[in-house]
């Protein structure tokens, strides 16, 4: 399985480090939001981060420039993750917001799709019940590592989270996305 296309969906903070990340790491990204008001705010903050690396020397303008190419901002998660080979939900820790959207991706995601959830306290095998495709889900959380809502993706900090269920194909599918996210999250 091969990923080339990341879904986030959820332009808050997490959703934020997903995105600038995966952009960065030369994947096709979609950044989904309710609120139009949200998502904006979301690419914004994108924008500006990769700026600041790019003003400390870490990234070139060029790296900057290519990966807000890479950013598709879309309102709507059945359009969102229609054409996505992975599907990171980041939105807040509520379980039936979270089962709502595991539901949506059951429904609207193409065929093979993993579905993920960066929750840091729900289980994700409990998240998996509502899908038919429970051998496709898997946890990709962040670990907090500075203050309140400050969050990076180094590979220390970064952790898979598969059940019992997940197969062997989606986990190595998403190692090799972990890997990547994490070598261009330090930037």
């Amino acid at each position: 399985m091969v990923i080339k296309t990341i879904a986030i969906v959820g332009a808050n903070a997490t959703g934020q480090v997903f995105a600038r990340a995966s952009a960065l790491a030369g994947y096709e990204t979609i950044l989904e939001d309710v609120s139009r008001e949200m998502l904006e705010r979301g690419i914004s903050a994108v924008d500006r981060l990769l700026q600041k690396a790019s003003e400390r020397g870490e990234i070139q303008s060029a790296d900057r420039a290519a990966a807000m190419s890479r950013i598709a901002p879309i309102v709507g998660v059945e359009n969102a993750i229609r054409c996505a080979d992975l599907i990171i939900e980041a939105v807040p820790e509520e379980l039936e917001m979270k089962l709502e959207l595991f539901t949506i991706f059951d429904k609207f995601a193409k065929p093979g799709a993993i579905f993920a959830s960066s929750t840091q306290t729900l289980s994700i095998l409990d998240l998996s019940d509502v899908t038919v495709y429970r051998e496709r889900c898997i946890g990709i959380r962040l670990r907090k590592t500075g203050p309140e809502d400050q969050y990076t993706l180094v590979s220390d900090r970064f952790e898979l989270v598969p059940t019992e269920l997940t197969s062997q194909e989606t986990i190595l599918a998403c190692t090799e996305v972990v890997h990547r996210l994490a070598l261009h999250g330090q930037r």
